[in-house]
């Protein structure tokens, strides 16, 4: 059980595949539209059941529990040293 004020992501299904445009490629068009947003809880819950969360900016928003004190894992790949100099006018 998280205790209400934990920070946690939800995820929440925007569009079913069948509410989904036409035009889509067939391979995207057959998953739902899935919305992940960060937030704390209003009210004690466990993992995967559906909450209430408070955004940042005051928002409320529903969906199921998902993580618990996410984190970012993405990054901006690998250093380029050839772009380390941009800049710098030939000083490095």
């Amino acid at each position: 059980m998280f205790k209400a004020g934990t920070w946690v992501e939800i995820e929440a299904v925007l569009l079913t595949p069948e509410e989904r445009a036409p035009n889509l490629p067939p391979d995207t068009a057959q998953v739902p539209y899935i919305l992940k947003l960060s937030g704390f809880l209003t009210e004690d819950a466990d993992m995967g059941k559906e909450v209430t969360i408070r955004t940042l900016i005051g928002r409320e928003h529903r969906g199921v529990l998902k993580v618990a004190n996410p984190s970012y894992a993405h990054s901006f790949g690998a250093t380029v040293p050839e772009l380390l100099t941009i800049g710098l006018g030939g000083q490095a």
